[in-house]
C-alpha cells in the first residue's frame, strides 16, 4: 500500500506534457477559414462546439486531433450533414492556354433559363446522399451556357457553386500573422489599424530576440504582447506596463495556444512600480495587488466570452453567424500576465530593459514615452506605433529637444499584394493603402 501511495504522489508531481503544436487538441484555439477567406472564425475546440455554415450547424468534433492545415468539406450521410476531412487533389492547370481561347460571353443572356435542374431536384439529390461535387457536376451538365462561357468564367462558375453546395473549411493555426490579418480584415479598429507588415516592423526595429527583456505598452488587445512572446519562445521576459492601477487587457494572448513555459514569461507591472526608487511596503503591495486582481476579474467577466469564441466575417453576405458552445463544455485557456516578482522588478531597475515597444492608439505617444523611456538601458532600441503621423512627429521633436535618443526616424510601412496566375498577374483590386506609422530610435544618456 505504501508503494502505491508513493507511486501516486510521483505521478501527481509530474506535469503533463504540452500538446503537440502541429495538431489541434481539445481546448486549443483555432482559426477556421471558410471557403478560402470568405469567413474567418476564431473558435476554441471542444466536443460541443458548433459552427454554422449557411443554414445548418456543424459539429467541430472532427477537427480535434487533426493537424493544422487540414482541409474539411461538408458531406451528407445517414445522420445528416457533417464535416469530413479531405485530401487536396492537385488538378492540372488548364489556364495556361487562356490566350488561345476564342470564346467569350457576349452572346450569353442572363435570363435565369440556362439551368434545367430545379431547386426541388437539387434538394432531392441532397436527401439521397449526393455529395457536393456530384451536385456541381450535375449543375454543369444541365447548364445550357456553360460550354459557351469563357474559360475563366467557367472557373468562376465552378468556384461559386462549390462555395454554395460543397463549402470547404481550412483548419489554421493562430499565430501572430494569421491573427493580425484576420482582425485587420474586418475589425481593424480593435488592433489600432496595425497591419501585419507594421507588426513585423515593430519586432524587427525593437530587436526582439531570444533572452531579451522587452517592455511593452500594449493597448491593441494583446496582439503585440503575444507576437513578442511568440518570438522569444519562452526565453527572456515580456513586461506589459501601464499607467494607473488597472492593466490593459491582453485577452488576445489566449489565442496563441502558448505553453506554460511561455506564459510564465509574460508579466505585468505598472510604470510607477518600475520607476520608483524605493520598494513599496508590503501592505501597499498587497493593496495594489488586490486592486489589480479586482480589475482583472472585471475585465474577464465583461469581455465577450473571454475572446474564446469570436467570428470575423470578411463578406457582408455571410451575415451574423455565431459559434454556439455549451457552457458546461467550455475549456478556458490559461491566463497570461501575472504580476512581476519583486526580484525581477529590482533587476530591471538596475539593468534596464533591452527594448521597448509602444502601441497605444488612444494615447499621446509623448505622454507615455517620457515615462517609460528612462526604464530602458542605454543604447537600447525603441519603437512607437501610432495610427496617425502628427503625434509621432511631435514626440520625435521633443525627443530631439531633450537629447534623449539618436537615430530617430519615422517609417510608413507599405504593402502590395499581387495575384499571380497565368496571363493575369496583377495587383489585387482591393488593398489596404494605410498601415499606420512607426517611430524608432536608440536611447542615450542625457547626462
Amino acid at each position: 500500500m505504501e508503494l502505491n501511495k508513493d507511486q501516486t504522489v510521483m505521478s501527481e508531481d509530474k506535469k503533463p506534457q504540452d500538446p503537440n503544436p502541429r495538431f489541434a487538441c481539445e481546448g486549443c484555439s483555432v482559426l477556421l477559414d471558410v471557403n478560402d477567406g470568405d469567413r474567418l472564425v476564431f473558435a476554441r475546440l471542444s466536443g460541443g462546439a458548433i459552427l454554422k455554415i449557411g443554414n445548418k450547424n456543424y459539429s467541430l468534433k472532427p477537427l480535434i486531433g487533426a493537424p493544422f492545415g487540414s482541409l474539411f468539406q461538408v458531406e451528407t450521410g445517414e445522420d445528416g450533414s457533417f464535416l469530413s476531412r479531405i485530401l487536396p487533389i492537385k488538378q492540372e492547370n488548364s489556364s495556361n492556354n487562356v490566350m488561345e481561347d476564342s470564346r467569350d460571353n457576349r452572346e450569353i443572356v442572363d435570363n435565369n433559363e440556362a439551368q434545367n435542374l430545379t431547386g426541388e431536384e437539387i434538394e432531392a439529390m441532397r436527401r439521397e446522399g449526393a455529395k457536393g461535387d456530384e451536385i456541381i457536376e450535375a449543375l454543369i451538365a444541365n447548364s445550357k451556357t456553360f460550354d459557351k462561357k469563357f474559360q475563366l468564367s467557367q472557373e468562376k462558375y465552378k468556384l461559386k457553386k462549390q462555395k454554395k453546395y460543397a463549402p470547404k473549411l481550412l483548419l489554421r493555426r493562430p499565430f501572430a500573422r494569421s491573427i493580425c490579418e484576420a482582425y485587420f480584415k474586418k475589425y481593424p479598429a480593435r488592433i489600432g489599424f496595425l497591419r501585419v507588415d507594421a507588426l513585423s516592423l515593430l519586432l524587427t526595429m525593437a530587436n526582439v530576440t531570444a533572452y531579451s527583456d522587452v517592455l511593452v505598452v500594449d493597448m491593441v488587445g494583446g496582439l503585440v504582447t503575444g507576437a513578442v512572446a511568440e518570438r522569444l519562445g519562452g526565453t527572456g521576459y515580456v513586461c506589459n506596463t501601464y499607467k494607473g492601477n488597472s492593466p490593459y487587457p491582453v485577452e488576445m494572448v489566449r489565442m496563441f495556444n502558448f505553453s506554460d513555459k511561455v506564459l510564465e514569461r509574460i508579466v505585468q507591472s505598472s510604470i510607477k512600480e518600475l520607476s520608483s526608487a524605493n520598494t513599496a511596503s508590503p501592505e501597499g503591495n498587497n493593496q495594489q495587488e488586490g486592486v489589480c486582481n479586482a480589475e482583472n476579474n472585471i475585465n474577464e467577466t465583461s469581455s465577450t466570452s473571454d475572446i474564446m469564441v469570436e467570428e470575423i466575417s470578411a463578406t457582408t453576405e455571410a451575415g451574423v453567424v455565431d459559434i454556439v458552445v455549451p457552457e458546461s463544455k467550455v475549456i478556458k485557456a490559461a491566463k497570461a500576465g501575472a504580476k512581476a516578482s519583486k526580484e525581477t522588478i529590482e533587476m530591471w531597475r538596475e539593468n534596464g530593459f533591452s527594448s521597448l515597444i509602444i502601441a497605444a492608439q488612444d494615447q499621446d505617444p509623448w505622454s507615455i514615452a517620457k515615462d517609460v523611456l528612462p526604464l530602458l538601458s542605454y543604447s537600447a532600441p525603441f519603437v512607437i506605433y501610432h495610427q496617425y503621423l502628427q503625434p509621432l512627429a511631435t514626440c520625435m521633436h521633443k525627443l530631439q529637444q531633450g537629447k534623449m535618443a539618436i537615430n530617430l526616424q519615422i517609417t510608413e510601412p507599405w504593402l502590395r499584394e499581387y495575384q499571380v496566375l497565368p496571363s493575369r498577374s496583377h495587383p489585387h483590386m482591393q488593398m489596404s493603402s494605410f498601415g499606420g506609422y512607426v517611430l524608432s530610435g536608440i536611447r542615450i544618456s542625457t547626462t
